[in-house]
């Protein structure tokens, strides 16, 4: 994005940020979500509308900002999943990800070759993997609502956090496998390799030893808060580098160092942090925000991605719909979704209300829209034609998650006071009957 176009684009995106950030308050008490409006502000000036952003012109840029997104998110995703959203109502999120997740991706890929005959079989299996995974900023209103009860809430976090990982070695062994991409060179045993050997021990290495380091460091004085706040920034960026440098996958390596280094910090706080600090109580808020900056930058920069994602994305996918692409999109948000979950959750003796709401909020977002514009980029025949379809999908439930999170979290909160009101054993309450003051989700949820 160079010259006086790439200007222009840069002062765009800065308009759209500053103007968003002064209404952000005010905007998150309505059914208008942060992706919604970066979104549509991309559509705005992209190829279909001011012409400031386009893929074939901003190919780099483009997906270092989409990569380095996705890297921090799951870097935080990863850091900030607490065993408080598995205890107790710990079967929610286990049986949507060994069960709903593969019926997901099973469904997702036969429907894209039935509607689809452009795409090979694997390719709709490459469709279907790339729209699996949920993301919670698009509907966050639904998730985290403190109407909604625990279990859910907890149960749908933890599902967002954990399921974007376990997609990517999938996605890295079909992009492989798929001929003229950039990955095919290496073979599908040789990517395999890398993503699920390579890539996880360095981020092993460098979250675990980074947390330990700190928090050595931490204890004995010798690191500043702003410094402490700034290391797991470093961290992320260092063990996806060091993956994309080896050939490896800077999602699964940012992902695992999120996990190596939460695991180090918890073993603490160092105990003479603990000691010095005026209560137990600020240690463990100092132990919190350490995470502050990488939180922040993930935010802005998801945030921006979704910008791009409808310049590049899905205002030129627009321009391509097509009554089978619709009917594709529409059945991935709701069949191709709930179905699995129905049939993940039978025998949990939840009720019908929560099934529906469980199924329903499974949003597309992020990981999503990073892995197509990754597909999208590559130089093979159908990349347009699978880049539409999960443009157009993803597009779609930024617009229907968003809109119906706040209306469907309150009737289904109210549903859940009066059912438990009747019934106190409902199984709903689990974790709300056991955790009387829960774990407070961090800010970078309400990114």
């Amino acid at each position: 994005m160079s010259g006086g176009g790439g200007g222009w684009a840069v002062a765009a995106v800065a308009a759209v940020t500053g103007g968003y950030a002064l209404v952000s308050r005010r905007l998150a008490a309505t059914v208008v979500s942060a992706p919604m409006v970066f979104t549509a502000a991309g559509v705005l000036i992209g190829p279909v509308g001011l012409g400031l952003l386009d893929l074939e012109r901003d190919t780099g840029p483009v997906l270092a900002l989409a990569e380095v997104a996705l890297a921090l998110v799951l870097f935080t995703d990863a850091a900030t999943v607490r065993s408080e959203e598995f205890r107790n109502g710990w079967f929610l999120p286990v049986r949507l990800l060994s069960v709903g997740l593969p019926l997901t991706i099973v469904g997702g890929g036969l429907l894209a070759w039935a509607l689809l005959p452009g795409l090979t079989v694997w390719e709709s299996v490459l469709v279907a993997v790339i729209l699996a995974p949920t993301d919670a900023s698009v509907g966050k209103a639904a998730v985290f609502a403190r109407r909604i009860p625990a279990v859910v809430r907890h149960g749908l976090n933890a599902e967002c956090g954990l399921n974007e990982c376990l997609v990517l070695p999938v996605f890295a062994v079909l992009l492989a496998g798929l001929p003229g991409t950039a990955a095919s060179h290496e073979g599908v045993t040789g990517i395999l390799r890398q993503v699920l050997l390579l890539s996880p021990v360095l981020g092993l290495v460098a979250g675990g030893l980074g947390g330990v380091l700190l928090s050595r460091s931490w204890a004995a004085g010798r690191v500043t808060d702003d410094w402490r706040r700034i290391l797991p920034l470093a961290l992320a960026a260092g063990a996806g580098a060091l993956a994309a440098a080896t050939g490896g996958s800077p999602f699964v390596a940012a992902w695992v160092a999120g996990f190596a280094f939460a695991a180090a910090m918890r073993a603490g706080p160092p105990p003479e942090v603990v000691a010095n600090a005026q209560d137990a109580g600020d240690a463990e808020d100092a132990e919190d925000d350490t995470l502050e900056s990488v939180e922040h930058l993930a935010a802005l920069l998801a945030s921006l991605t979704f910008l791009v994602f409808g310049a590049v994305l899905l205002g030129p996918a627009l321009q391509h719909l097509s009554r089978p692409i619709v009917i594709y999109a529409v059945l991935s948000l709701t069949a191709v979704r709930m179905l699995p979950t129905a049939l993940a959750l039978a025998g949990s003796r939840l009720s019908s209300p929560t099934l529906a709401y469980t199924g329903w909020f499974g949003p597309r977002g992020l990981p999503s829209l990073v892995l197509g514009l990754l597909v999208a980029a590559e130089k093979v025949p159908e990349a347009r034609l699978m880049g539409t379809v999960v443009a157009v999908t993803v597009g779609l439930g930024i617009l229907l998650h968003g809109v119906s999170s706040v209306p469907l979290a309150d009737r289904y909160g109210r549903w859940y006071e009066r059912a438990r009101a009747r019934r106190p054993s409902l199984r709903e309450s689990v974790a709300d009957r056991v955790v009387a003051d829960e774990h407070v989700l961090p800010e970078w949820k309400n990114r």
